[in-house]
């Protein structure tokens, strides 16, 4: 399935009722056009699925079908634009994606600078859970009903999304609140849910505590973003981290070497000359979150694993073989 497809897939999924994933390139969930059953709340009837290069949605009670781009255009506009520019940049065009240049309206943003939230210090289950994992409760806030807290600030979740408490991580750009991503507590189909208050908002965490004139490490989420001076995380956002201050990049990319995704970002990064860390053998964590849970000096193996070039392409060859 194409990444972007993919990627959007997971945006939309928060308000899907009952989303899951069957399996590879097939999704399962209520018909949102239709409400599916009203007498069988926990029938699920619409699903995405791939074909050739295409995704598509059919739905078994009402008989919709069509293709995933105009599906996602009448589930959520705003969502839609964003996809269709993505697509755009992309150059795909195809029989059901009619790419039509993207409108580009701005205004200039008005950010909050206050999250009216308890701190995860001041809840149990939500300090448990970040110490386990060695992160500060005191630089995370706690929501009991996430999808009431996001909407106070911009309507996002219709009424029949089923709420759930999160961990909120704060975004801030200029000192200005610019936005935040909710992480589950407990078993969720979304792990992580991300919300910018205004559509140019950058959606990268830390960029208010970077040094400037020095490497910047660029790590896959912001809880190990926390662990990593001078760092930042990118929340979905775009990989050009130059328009936002960043001159020289350290990409810090998850440790699976069998991941698709993963690889084919790493290979990209090299042949953009940029400086990549390429995990060493007899490394089993994923991230660098477990690598500080399991007790390894994370500055350490991060500097002495940074590489660029051809010796980034050989250290890369050997890692995708572990």
């Amino acid at each position: 399935m194409d990444l972007i497809d993919s990627k959007y897939i997971n945006l939309v999924s928060a308000r899907l009722d009952k989303f899951k994933r069957v399996k590879n390139n097939l999704y399962n969930f209520r018909c949102p056009l239709c409400g599916d059953s009203q007498k069988h709340k926990n029938k699920a009837r619409g699903y995405l699925y791939q074909v050739k290069t295409n995704t598509n949605y059919k739905c078994h009670n009402c008989g919709a079908s069509l293709s995933f781009n105009n599906f996602l255009k009448k589930i959520d506009g705003t969502l839609h634009s964003k996809y269709t520019m993505e697509k755009f940049k992309s150059g795909f065009t195809g029989k059901n994606f009619p790419a039509e240049e993207p409108k580009f309206e701005f205004e200039k943003p008005v950010f909050e600078t206050k999250i009216d939230l308890p701190l995860c210090s001041e809840v149990t289950s939500a300090r448990t859970y970040l110490e386990s994992r060695a992160l500060d409760p005191t630089l995370f806030y706690y929501a009991e009903k996430f999808c009431e807290f996001v909407n106070s600030y911009k309507p996002t979740f219709s009424s029949h999304v089923k709420e759930e408490s999160r961990i909120v991580i704060p975004l801030y750009y200029k000192k200005e609140l610019i936005g935040f991503q909710g992480r589950s507590l407990g078993p969720s189909s979304v792990k992580y849910i991300t919300t910018i208050l205004q559509d140019e908002a950058p959606k990268i965490y830390g960029l208010d505590n970077l040094r400037e004139g020095t490497p910047v490490y660029i790590t896959e989420g912001p809880f190990d973003s926390s662990f990593v001076p001078n760092s930042i995380a990118l929340c979905g956002a775009d990989g050009d981290v130059g328009k936002w201050g960043v001159s020289d990049p350290i990409w810090v990319y998850d440790n699976e070497p069998r991941n698709k995704e993963i690889t084919t970002r790493i290979f990209n990064t090299i042949n953009r000359g940029e400086k990549v860390v390429i995990w060493p053998d007899g490394m089993w964590e994923k991230d660098i979150n477990d690598m500080v849970v399991n007790g390894h000096m994370i500055m350490d193996l991060l500097e002495s694993n940074t590489y660029s070039g051809l010796e980034a392409k050989v250290k890369f060859t050997e890692w995708k073989k572990v």
